[in-house]
């Protein structure tokens, strides 16, 4: 392979805490070395990229991902996922076992991360199910999942109802060190609702969903977190009381984590004013103080990791009235952007955002990658933070279009993605 110099970036690695103008370079696709600004010499074998003062740090890790292969092709394949995930400067994915068939066979778990070796251009880090066919009744066989390199145990979107049942799983998977994620929803509560319960949902006529319904959820699997000993995380928090909660949890000392996705800390309730179903999501938007709420445990670190949360959706399956059409929205492409709102509005810093998205969620999934510590995989994402781009449904990267930014500028763009050092992605290129 080609030996790669950056030069002319400003050089972000959360994981060593590295912040300045430097140089980067890459032997035989993995890091070979950093320096500042200015420093003199350079491998005559090497092709020099300059990145015009753009930032460069580890490609980024998205820890929550739906992908439709095997069962659902038609709303994404493993291969239309690659493409949009480098044009989003994301180089890793944790894939959720909600596929068809589900997850909770290891030749499968084998497969996916087989699947995204051959894109070339993406790591598939797959989440094994939690019970057998995701279907809440029995648990699956998590220590020959755990075997074949799944990274942690979940059934996506539903919550795992039976209390007794998350107590075992919290039991078993502490045997292997492996992480239960959970969907933080009351599911009796939740019921037939497809937006929170309130002014909103009733002036529109929808089924709402108590907020509170997330809040008991979390209050009663932290407590089989501190009985059990286990480590649980709960993915997509959405609510100021779920986080006040895991804020709370962790100050104990208990072995739990959350994460949230861009529209949790990016929209609020109102955006489902005229019943666009490209907002519908589960858990659902919600209030413009959840909002802040949610800003405001990423600022403090309550909030361990931001996923996209991406979930692919076919047109039909969002063109029907708003309580029958499917939750979910795409997120690969938004992710980096969507988050660098927080960053211009002075919410985060770069290296508070960035960390979000590489190191903290590699640590969480056990995955080595998210640094540009030497020795590394040269993953890579370069990108300018204050390049404006639209998102536009229908042009977007990738088979699934069903994004909830749509006609939104968003300001952060991504100018190139390399995959252990080979250059995947390209801004201006197909």
């Amino acid at each position: 392979m080609n030996t790669l110099l950056f030069e002319n970036v400003r050089l972000i690695d959360p994981a060593s805490g590295l912040d300045q103008p430097g140089r980067l370079l890459v032997r035989d696709g993995v890091i070979a070395g950093t320096d500042k600004a200015g420093a003199e010499g350079t491998p005559e074998e090497a092709t020099v990229i300059d990145g015009k003062n753009a930032v460069l740090c580890p490609g980024l890790v998205d820890m929550r991902v739906e992908i439709g292969e095997p069962g659902y092709e038609y709303r994404e394949t493993v291969s239309s996922a690659a493409r949009a995930a480098s044009a989003g400067g994301i180089t890793t994915l944790a894939v959720l076992p909600t596929c068809k068939p589900a997850i909770d066979n290891p030749a499968l778990v084998r497969m996916l991360r087989t699947r995204g070796e051959e894109t070339g251009a993406i790591t598939i880090l797959p989440y094994g199910a939690l019970t057998k066919g995701c279907e809440g009744k029995e648990l699956a066989e998590i220590g020959l999942l755990h075997e074949a390199g799944a990274v942690a145990f979940t059934d996506g979107a539903r919550a795992l109802d039976p209390a007794r049942l998350m107590r075992l799983a919290l039991s078993y998977a502490s045997g292997f060190g492996a992480m239960i994620v959970q969907h933080p929803e009351e599911p009796s509560l939740a019921g037939s609702g497809c937006a929170t319960a309130g002014a909103l949902a009733t002036r529109l006529g929808l089924p709402g969903i108590p907020s509170a319904a997330e809040a008991i959820m979390i209050a009663r699997d932290i407590r089989l977190a501190e009985l059990t000993g286990g480590r649980l995380h709960f993915a997509h928090v959405s609510t100021g009381e779920g986080v006040a909660l895991i804020r709370q949890a962790k100050e104990c000392g208990l072995n739990v984590t959350c994460d949230t996705a861009p529209p949790y800390f990016d929209l609020n309730e109102n955006t489902i004013g005229d019943f666009r179903t490209y907002a519908k999501f589960s858990p659902p938007l919600r209030s413009e103080d959840d909002r802040l709420a949610i800003c405001a445990a990423l600022a403090d670190g309550t909030i361990d990791a931001i996923g996209s949360d991406h979930l692919p959706r076919d047109a039909d399956d969002k063109r029907l009235p708003f309580a029958q059409a499917a939750t979910g929205g795409t997120g690969l492409v938004t992710l980096l952007g969507v988050t660098l709102a927080r960053v211009h509005d002075g919410t985060l810093t770069l290296p508070q955002a960035l960390s979000l998205l590489t190191h903290r969620p590699a640590q969480l999934l056990g995955a080595e990658c998210g640094t540009l510590a030497v020795g590394a995989a040269a993953d890579l994402c370069l990108f300018d933070p204050e390049q404006s781009w639209l998102v536009e449904a229908g042009k977007l990267p990738g088979r699934a279009q069903n994004t909830p930014f749509d006609g939104r500028p968003l300001e952060g763009r991504v100018l190139g993605t390399w995959k252990a050092g080979r250059r995947v992605y390209e801004a201006g290129q197909a």
